[in-house]
């Protein structure tokens, strides 16, 4: 027989859908569900020129909880992380291929790097006596 323990995350006597094999993660979820609650209050005591319901406010609330440290850096002046490129990239036709051979012209040589002379080191001088 196996046991495993699963962590569930209660908010206000309410045990959410959400079960978690790591307390880490379970922990996580729960300061991001606190985070996304404050922001929501933030944005209903804000004085917006626009009318937003409630699930708009939590769902938007919650993708700013969900994505901190992004907004965190785009307050701060600093652009986010990009997630690398998931496009596949295209297939070269025959066409890119003749292109490519038309650029393609043997590049010098570059001359070799100059060696430096080894330098001499300097010799710690004999104490007077």
């Amino acid at each position: 027989m196996a046991v495993i323990t699963k962590y569930v995350v209660v908010r206000n006597g309410v045990e959410l859908d959400k079960e978690f094999l790591v307390k880490k993660d379970a922990d996580a979820y729960d300061k991001m569900l606190d985070a996304a609650e404050n922001l929501a209050a933030f944005i209903k005591q804000g004085d917006l020129s626009i009318d937003l319901d409630d699930e708009t406010i939590d769902t938007l609330s919650i993708f700013l909880a969900k994505n901190g440290p992004d907004v965190t850096r785009i307050l701060k002046g600093i652009k986010p992380v990009k997630p690398a490129s998931s496009k596949p990239a295209l297939p070269k036709t025959d066409a890119d291929s003749d292109k490519e051979s038309e650029n393609d012209s043997p590049e010098p040589n570059p001359t070799p790097a100059k060696k430096k002379a080894p330098t001499a080191k300097a010799k710690a001088k004999p104490k007077a006596k």
